[in-house]
C-alpha cells in the first residue's frame, strides 16, 4: 500500500435518510447513495469503471452497474467479513486507481437491519468452524460473543461500566448535533445508560450500535482528477487490512491473547507506510459496533498503551475539545449502524469543514472497520 500514498482522494459522498424501516429495498437505496455520492463530486455515473462493496452486500455490482447506468468496469471487489470490510471497500479503489486499473472508483453498503431479517436466525445454513464451537452453547449473536470478550477485558485490565458509558455519551452528544441521526433529538444520561436492560452483560442497551435501514457510498478519483472536482479532495494517505495469524474471528477466546486483535495488525501496516503518527490525529471515527470495542481500538491503534483504553475515555477525551474527538456524526452507536460506512462519510466531512460537530481545524483522520474480525483501516488527510 505505500504506493497508495496520497496517490488518491474521496471526491463524493452521498447517504439516504436513515430510520428503524425504510419503504425502498436494498438495490433502491444503493443506487440512490451512488447517484447522490456522484452529485456531490460532479461526476457522471457513466465515467464510473470500477467499484467496491462487501461480500454481505445483496445489491451486486451487475444490478447496480445497470440500474444506475455506470461505464464500462474493469475493477470491482468485494471484502469480507461485515464490518470489517467497510476502509478496504476504499482501500481496493485506491489501490486499483494508483495501479492504472481504473479511474473512478464507487464503494458502497447498502443495509436493512432494522426492518431487515438477523442472519443468526438462519438455523438451516452450516455453520462456520468457529462457530459450531459456540453457538450450540449460547453465544448466538455479536453482542454475546464481544461480551465474553468484554468480560475478559474488565477483568485482565480494571475497565468498568463508567468507561462504557463516556464511549456511549460521547457517540450521543455528537448525534444530539447531527440531524440525520436516529438518536438526534434522544439525549442519553448515565442513569439512563445504568439502569437500561441487558442485551448480553456485561453490555446493556446503550452499548449495542442501533438497528437500522439505509444506505452510503464515496467516491474515489486519483489525486490529479479530484483537483477538478466539485468539492475539496479528501486524500487516502495509508490504507490498511488485518488478519491476525491463527485469528478465529469474535470468538477469539482460545487464542493466546485474545485481546490483541485485528487492529494491532492493520495498525502496524497504517502507520509504517503513514508520514504522521497517532498523537497527529485531529479526529477518529472508529467503528463502533458496540462500545467495548473503542477502548480495544483505542490501544490496538496507539493511542494509549496495552491496558489504558478505558482510562484514556475519563475526562471528556472522547468529546469535541478532548484528546481525540471521536464519532463526531454518532457512529453506529447513535446515528446508524450501516456496517461501518457513515464512518467514512463523516470522516470526509470532517476534513472538508463541513461536519455538524466539527473539530476546528481538522486536517487527518482515522477511520476504522471493525476491531474483532478480520478488519481495515484508512488514514484520511485534507
Amino acid at each position: 500500500m505505500a504506493g497508495i500514498k496520497d496517490a488518491t482522494a474521496i471526491v463524493g459522498i452521498g447517504q439516504t435518510p436513515f430510520a428503524k424501516h425504510l419503504d425502498e429495498d436494498e438495490k433502491t437505496l444503493a443506487c440512490r447513495a451512488v447517484l447522490a455520492a456522484l452529485d456531490d463530486a460532479g461526476i457522471a455515473p457513466g465515467e464510473v469503471d470500477a467499484v467496491a462493496s462487501y461480500t454481505m452486500e445483496e445489491t451486486d455490482e451487475v444490478e447496480l452497474a445497470k440500474a444506475v447506468g455506470l461505464g464500462d468496469l474493469t475493477f470491482f471487489s468485494k471484502v469480507g467479513y461485515g464490518g470489517g470490510g467497510s476502509c478496504a471497500t476504499v482501500a481496493h479503489l485506491a489501490a486499483a486507481i494508483a495501479a492504472g486499473q481504473a479511474s473512478v472508483g464507487v464503494a458502497w453498503r447498502s443495509r436493512k437491519r432494522g426492518s431487515g431479517p438477523r442472519p443468526w436466525k438462519n438455523t438451516t445454513a452450516q455453520l462456520p468452524t468457529p462457530a459450531q464451537w459456540t453457538r450450540p452453547f449460547g453465544l448466538l449473536r455479536p453482542a454475546d460473543e464481544i461480551a465474553m470478550l468484554t468480560r475478559r477485558y474488565m477483568h485482565e485490565y480494571g475497565a468498568t461500566r463508567d468507561h462504557l458509558f463516556n464511549v456511549a455519551l460521547a457517540c450521543r452528544n455528537r448525534a444530539n448535533q447531527n440531524p440525520a441521526a436516529v438518536m438526534y433529538d434522544r439525549p442519553l444520561t448515565r442513569e439512563m445508560y445504568m439502569t437500561s436492560r441487558w442485551i448480553s452483560e456485561p453490555l446493556c442497551l446503550f452499548d449495542n450500535c442501533l438497528e437500522t435501514d439505509g444506505a452510503l457510498a464515496c467516491v474515489v478519483v486519483s489525486a490529479e482528477r479530484a483537483r477538478d472536482c466539485r468539492r475539496p479532495p479528501v486524500y487516502v494517505h495509508s490504507a490498511a487490512q488485518g488478519l491476525p495469524a491463527q485469528h478465529h474471528g469474535m470468538v477469539n477466546y482460545w487464542n493466546d491473547d485474545p485481546l490483541t486483535g485485528p487492529a494491532w495488525t492493520a495498525a502496524r501496516h497504517l502507520w509504517k507506510h503513514a508520514d504522521f503518527t497517532p498523537q497527529d490525529v485531529d479526529v477518529a471515527q472508529i467503528y463502533d459496533a458496540f462500545t467495548a470495542l473503542i477502548p480495544l481500538s483505542l490501544e490496538g491503534y496507539g493511542f494509549c498503551g496495552r491496558g489504558e483504553g478505558g482510562a484514556f475515555t475519563e475526562q471528556g477525551a472522547l468529546e469535541i475539545g478532548g484528546r481525540l474527538p471521536l464519532n463526531t456524526s454518532g457512529g453506529g452507536l447513535s446515528e446508524a449502524y450501516v456496517h461501518g460506512f457513515n464512518l467514512i462519510n463523516e470522516g470526509v466531512r470532517q476534513l472538508r469543514g463541513t461536519s455538524t460537530a466539527q473539530v476546528p481545524d481538522a486536517a487527518t483522520c482515522l477511520v476504522t472497520a471493525g476491531e474483532g474480525v478480520p478488519t481495515s483501516a484508512l488514514l484520511l488527510r485534507s
